[in-house]
C-alpha cells in the first residue's frame, strides 16, 4: 500500500438527477447512514441537477442548507445523462470519486468493499452487475446483444454488466478531464484512460422508487454514440461490401456475355432488375446514413459548444477538504 493510501480519504460521490425527487430522500438517508460506517477523513455528495421538471432542485436546495456536505450544480437545462456525469466529475474534490445512481440500484453498502480495493492499490474498482433479474427481458437481451457488439467492432472493450458504478482515484478522474471531446460516451472513456483496474460483483436491486428516465430510443442513441465514438469499422464495412458486389457484378457480366454467345440474346422479366436496383438502392442509403452518423459527429465536435452550462450552484459545506489538510510527511 501506498503511502497516500494508508491515510483517510476524502471521499467525492458524484450523483446525476433527473426527475428524482421520489427516492431522493430515502437515497440520502441510507447514503449518510452508509458513509457514517467508512474509514474516511470527509466526504461530499455532488448532486447534479439536469434539467428536472418536478421538485427535484428544491428538494436539493433544502438538503444543501441542512447538510454542509452536499453540494448542488443546477444545470442550465437537461443536457442528459453523461454531460450531467461530466459535470459532477468536474466539480468533485476527492481523493477518490464514485458516480452512482439515486434509485438505490446503486447499493450504498459496496462503498465499503470500493475502498478496500483501493486501499490494495486499484485505481480504478468496478462494480458488475451478476444478477439483473430486476430489468426487464428486453433491456438484459439488448443490452448483451450492445455490449457483444461494441466489443467486436471497438478497439477499447467494455466491461461486460459494468455500468457508471465504480470507484476512480484522483489521477484517473483528473484523466478524464483532459479528454477534449464534446460528445461523450461515458462508459466507454472510463474504458479508455485504463489504469489498474478490479471488479467486483454485486446483485442489481429494482429502483427504490420512481421510475426509469431511459426509453428505449435514448438507449438506441447511447449504443449508437458508443459504437461511432470507439471504432470507425462500420466504415470500412462499406469498402468491403462495396467491393464484393462490384465483384459479384462482374462476375454475372461475364455469365450474361456467356450465355448470350452460346445460345443467343432472350428477353428476361423485369422483376430481377428492380429487385437489384432496389437492393443496391437500398445499400447505398445504408452507406450514406453510416457516414452520415459520423460527419455529424465530426459537425458536432467543430463547434467547440460547451459540455453544459451551470446556472447555479448551491451548498460548499466547511468540512475539511483535501487541499486544506496537512499532507502525510
Amino acid at each position: 500500500m501506498s503511502a497516500s493510501r494508508r491515510r483517510p480519504p476524502f471521499i467525492s460521490l458524484v450523483v446525476p438527477c433527473y426527475n428524482e425527487s421520489a427516492v431522493l430522500p430515502l437515497f440520502h438517508e441510507t447514503l449518510t447512514q452508509k458513509m457514517g460506517e467508512l474509514d474516511c477523513v470527509g466526504y461530499e455528495i455532488v448532486f447534479v441537477n439536469d434539467g428536472s421538471r418536478d421538485t427535484t432542485l428544491d428538494y436539493l436546495r433544502t438538503l444543501a442548507t441542512l447538510d454542509p456536505r452536499v453540494v448542488v450544480i443546477d444545470l442550465a437545462r437537461n443536457f442528459g445523462k453523461e454531460a450531467a456525469l461530466t459535470a459532477g466529475l468536474d466539480e468533485a474534490r476527492g481523493d477518490v470519486v464514485i458516480p452512482m445512481d439515486a434509485d438505490l440500484q446503486d447499493p450504498p453498502g459496496l462503498l465499503a468493499t470500493f475502498l478496500q480495493n483501493w486501499r490494495d492499490g486499484y485505481d480504478v474498482v468496478l462494480a458488475r452487475r451478476c444478477d439483473r433479474s430486476s430489468d426487464s427481458w428486453l433491456k438484459r437481451t439488448t443490452a448483451r446483444a450492445f455490449y457483444n457488439l461494441h466489443n467486436r467492432l471497438a478497439d477499447i472493450p467494455l466491461p461486460q454488466d459494468v455500468g457508471d458504478f465504480r470507484l476512480m482515484d484522483r489521477h484517473v478522474v483528473d484523466a478524464l478531464k483532459d479528454l477534449p471531446e464534446r460528445r461523450r460516451f461515458m462508459k466507454g472513456l472510463f474504458a479508455w484512460v485504463g489504469h489498474r483496474t478490479t471488479i467486483v460483483d454485486y446483485t442489481r436491486d429494482a429502483r427504490a422508487a420512481g421510475s426509469s428516465k431511459f426509453s428505449g430510443w435514448k438507449l438506441w442513441n447511447l449504443a449508437l454514440e458508443g459504437i461511432t465514438s470507439f471504432s470507425t469499422l462500420p466504415l470500412r464495412v462499406w469498402t468491403y461490401l462495396g467491393a464484393l458486389i462490384a465483384l459479384l457484378s462482374m462476375s454475372y457480366a461475364g455469365f450474361i456475355v456467356a450465355r448470350t454467345l452460346l445460345f443467343g440474346v432472350d428477353l428476361p422479366g423485369y422483376a430481377s432488375l428492380l429487385t437489384s436496383i432496389l437492393l443496391l438502392s437500398g445499400i447505398q442509403l445504408i452507406g450514406i446514413g453510416v457516414v452520415g452518423e459520423y460527419v455529424g459527429r465530426i459537425y458536432m465536435e467543430s463547434k467547440q459548444r460547451p459540455i453544459y452550462l451551470v446556472g447555479a450552484r448551491y451548498g460548499r459545506g466547511s468540512l475539511q477538504s483535501p487541499e486544506s489538510r496537512p499532507h502525510e510527511v
